[in-house]
């Protein structure tokens, strides 16, 4: 799972990485929380994947600017009514 860490400017990320599809990765946005942002890849390679997701954003006219940070969580798994106990 890649996580973005933004505090603003959180809707044009999402609509940049979900509308990006190329080389091989392609990003689809899971869940907001408070500044983070969850998205999943369908690349076997996510660290590769965070790296090209920063520098997408940072080649956008807003991202030059923005102040964020990128990470992988693995073993992210997502919950409903305590079903994965």
């Amino acid at each position: 799972m890649i996580v973005f860490n933004a505090p603003v400017q959180q809707d044009k990320i999402i609509e940049t990485l979900t509308s990006f599809n190329e080389e091989g990765i392609s990003y689809e946005f899971v869940e907001k929380k408070g500044i983070k942002l969850y998205f999943k890849s369908a690349t076997d390679d996510q660290e590769a994947a965070a790296k090209k997701a920063k520098e997408i954003i940072k080649g956008t006219p807003y991202g030059g600017v923005l102040y964020f940070q990128v990470t992988v969580e693995e073993g992210w798994v997502k919950c409903k009514k305590m079903d994965c106990l």
